[in-house]
């Protein structure tokens, strides 16, 4: 088993240079440094000829594109691809019923029920990451796809919840697509008000304490036996993870009392899907008293309450600071310099919460553009999988592999169980095990033995348990594409692949080499 030996030593080698700080980059110009840099950020990485063309039309040129993505044509083929996913075009309140049906019309556990349930859930859940994968892959409006990602992991839900199966379709796409670059206040209140967020927190189930349900309007399909006071989960995220942040400045008062006055935010899954209504107010469970909050008396004014919350929460400098650290973070260093974050923060404010304008002002900070943040950051396992197929050129029909693999690497697609998301620091994912697995998944990617050119039937939807099992990277499997050209890779990624490791790659056997270079700590590092 000559190889599978040779996986070792790939995976010793790795895992000995991360740990001892090889250096991740060598840069053959500043040139294709600089567009390299850009294509890693601001996307997932290049795809062949990338690097060229950014150089051809500038660094600051591809920025101000990638910050206007409303003028960047999407390819036929891409929007074929997601007009054929019914689940990307349905409403929140017809996917919920086809949801809802499912799992009525298949309430006996026999072998055929399941077997149905599977399948009818798996069109939902499969659809849905379809739409994420493909349109990162192969979205021209890189930068676009990265703040989805973004913002999602900021507000995040948890998928695998009840009926967020059936909600985080609508979620990504009408609550947080459209916001990406707009002001955060308009992104803020579209998270609260969408039903995948109130049922997630649970804040639809909130009500006074003194709620009793008159069984006219207010009444809530399934909620008025579940309903059994205030419930504090919203307030308190979207304070401490949203908005201000843990040391924003607000108590444990503060929490009950914005609480207080987000009762009432729900919606009625009935309403949803006879009226595609997706947020409702229902005075009758609102908190009616009066508040104090953030130090300010509230008048009782039903749901303007809240919404004057969110107006301050939006405008807040606790928030402005809070957010440019996680953007100066996630963009240019673990650690991000303090001064880029006050700068940030101060456009912010500003601008009243215009992210472009904080994009604008992170991407033309001199910190942003410095060498030592050239391949600075860590991917995350959900920033190496689209990165190693964007490389490869691999025209992807089947995403079972991918999301196979974000699982394995602990990164499962809109799987984050808890409100804070995924962290996206090299201390969160750089350990030996998870090197391994990553190596595992490189070397499978680049031996053709993962089925990404395998067309998905209409009849062969699985459920998310079947879905993460797409990932078989044992070294014995027998290949089922064509392998990798590392010399082709290589070219794509450019200086991304230092002199050192370039030599490394070139000591060893040709069928070996693809796997060397998406094994490499260079290519962890963006």
């Amino acid at each position: 088993m000559k190889n599978i030996a040779k996986l070792f030593t790939l995976a010793s080698f790795t895992i000995a240079s991360h740990f001892f700080l090889l250096p991740a980059t060598a840069a053959d110009s500043q040139g294709e440094a600089e567009a390299l840099h850009v294509l890693n950020r601001l996307g997932y990485g290049p795809r062949p000829g990338d690097i060229d063309r950014v150089m051809k039309i500038g660094v600051d040129k591809y920025i101000e594109q990638q910050l206007n993505p409303q003028f960047i044509p999407l390819p036929d083929s891409l929007t074929a691809k997601l007009k054929s996913l019914e689940v990307s075009s349905q409403s929140a309140g017809s996917v919920l019923f086809d949801y809802q049906k499912a799992l009525k019309d298949t309430r006996d556990e026999s072998d055929a029920s399941q077997k149905k349930r599977r399948e009818l859930v798996g069109r939902i859940v499969e659809e849905t990451a379809e739409a994420r994968l493909y349109r990162a892959l192969q979205s021209p409006r890189q930068l676009e796809e990265v703040m989805v990602d973004f913002w999602f992991n900021h507000f995040n839900v948890y998928s695998a919840k009840g009926l967020d199966r059936a909600l985080v379709a609508s979620y990504e796409r009408d609550a947080i697509r459209p916001y990406v670059f707009g002001n955060f206040r308009d992104l803020l209140g579209a998270t609260a008000k969408h039903p995948a967020m109130l049922f997630y927190l649970d804040n639809w189930l909130s009500t006074s304490a003194n709620f009793q349900p008159s069984g006219r309007g207010g009444k809530l399909q399934g909620a008025k036996a579940k309903a059994n006071g205030l419930n504090e989960n919203y307030a308190r995220e979207v304070m401490e993870l949203h908005t201000l942040g843990v040391d924003g400045g607000y108590t444990q008062r503060d929490v009950t009392e914005l609480a207080r006055m987000l009762t009432g935010w729900t919606f009625d899954p009935r309403a949803m899907v006879r009226n595609n209504q997706n947020f409702h107010f229902d005075a009758e469970r609102h908190d009616k008293g009066s508040k104090t909050w953030l130090g300010k008396t509230i008048a009782p004014s039903g749901q303007a309450e809240a919404e004057y919350a969110l107006d301050v929460l939006a405008t807040h400098p606790s928030t402005a600071h809070h957010l440019s650290y996680k953007l100066a973070q996630y963009f240019v260093q673990d650690n991000p310099p303090p001064a880029l974050v006050d700068r940030l923060a101060k456009r912010y404010l500003e601008t009243r919460g215009d992210i472009r304008s904080v994009l604008q002002t992170l991407f033309s900070s001199p910190e942003f553009r410095d060498p030592g943040s050239i391949a600075a950051k860590y991917k995350t396992p959900y920033q190496f999988v689209i990165s190693a197929l964007r490389a490869s050129d691999i025209q992807v029909k089947n995403i079972r592999p991918a999301l196979g693999a974000m699982a394995q690497l602990g990164m499962p697609l809109y799987g984050s169980q808890t409100p804070d998301g995924y962290k996206n620091t090299q201390d969160a994912w750089l350990n030996p095990d998870a090197l391994t697995r990553r190596i595992n998944f490189a070397t499978a990617l680049a031996t053709g033995r993962l089925a990404f050119d395998k067309v998905i039937d209409e009849g062969d939807k699985m459920g998310k348990k079947q879905l993460l099992k797409q990932a078989d990277d044992k070294p014995e499997r027998a290949a089922v594409m064509d392998a990798l050209d590392a010399n082709a890779l290589m070219q794509t990624l450019g200086p991304g692949i230092s002199k050192r490791t370039r030599d490394l790659i070139s000591g060893n056997q040709p069928a070996l080499r693809a796997s060397l270079v998406l094994g490499s700590p260079d290519f962890m590092q963006h």
